[in-house]
Parts: C-alpha cells; sequence; structure tokens
C-alpha cells in the first residue's frame, strides 16, 4: 500500500491549513481525501504532522481490514515530501529542535507505529506528490498529470 499525505500551510481565510491524501495499491487511487485543519498550525513542517495525524487511523485501518480479508501487506508506506516532518515522525521528539519543542504529543504516535513496523515512512519528491492534488489548487501539466495517476491505472 502507498498512501501520499501532504499539507497546506495557512491556505484558508482563517490560516488553517488542509489536509490531502491518496491511497494506491499500484495503480490509481483506491481512496482520497481532502479536509480543512481543525487547527493552526505554525509551520508548514508542523502541518505536515498534523496531516499524518490526520490519517494515520485510516492508513492502520485499511491495513489491519486488508489482512483481515487475508491480503497480508508487506510494505505500508506513507510518502511525505517534507524532510523535518519525516525526521519528526521516525524520531519523535529526539529530533525536536527549538522552534518544534512545543508540539503536541499527540502528533508524535506516528512515531510508535513506526517502530512497531505497521509503517514506513519514505520521502517523495514535490513534484510527484499526488497529495497536493487534494490540498491546493494546482494548474496545466501537474493537474494533468495527477488527475490522470488518480483516475487511471497505470498499464
Amino acid at each position: 500500500m502507498k498512501w501520499m499525505i501532504g499539507a497546506s500551510f495557512a491556505v484558508h481565510p482563517d490560516l488553517k491549513s488542509h489536509t490531502g491524501g491518496t491511497l494506491s495499491f499500484g495503480g490509481g487511487a483506491a481512496q482520497v481525501m481532502s479536509k480543512k485543519q481543525k487547527l493552526n498550525s505554525r509551520s508548514g513542517m508542523e502541518a505536515e504532522l498534523i496531516a499524518v495525524d490526520d490519517v494515520v487511523t485510516m492508513i492502520l485501518w485499511t491495513k489491519l481490514f486488508m489482512e483481515w480479508q487475508g491480503y497480508p501487506i508487506e510494505k505500508n508506506i506513507l510518502y511525505q515530501d517534507n524532510k523535518s516532518a519525516i525526521l519528526l515522525e521516525e524520531n519523535g521528539r529526539k529530533s525536536a529542535g527549538k522552534k518544534s519543542r512545543a508540539i503536541n504529543i499527540c502528533y508524535f504516535f506516528i512515531t510508535d507505529q513506526v517502530e512497531k513496523g505497521n509503517v514506513k515512512i519514505e520521502y517523495c519528491l514535490t513534484d510527484n506528490m499526488i497529495a497536493d492534488f487534494m490540498t491546493k489548487p494546482l494548474q496545466g501539466e501537474k493537474f494533468r498529470k495527477f488527475r490522470d495517476l488518480i483516475l487511471r491505472p497505470q498499464d
């Protein structure tokens, strides 16, 4: 399973960020989500952490559901395009610096899931982050590329 999770920082009139995500089993999108975050964040990195927290229950539930149906999931990969957020998600408070010390502990639930092996986090170039389709207005070639990846399975 491949999850792509992203956030757009402070894009709403009340300066709240937006979460977007897609799930793929190889081609097309089996599940998508797009929603306004419930609280304000202080940076793009913090918005990315909140985005993962918004989606982590879906990630774990889908993995368990597929396993209960008899389809073992060997790789449950979460792709993100923010390296600072990835470091915090993988290492928890150990990676926190001056600006990230005040982040609420609930956003480190993902760290526990990484340690247990339920999910693996990998970096994805921003140009390939399909979740951006759910978080910001795209135009031209990038819009068409992501639309085709979401709607049409790979050949």
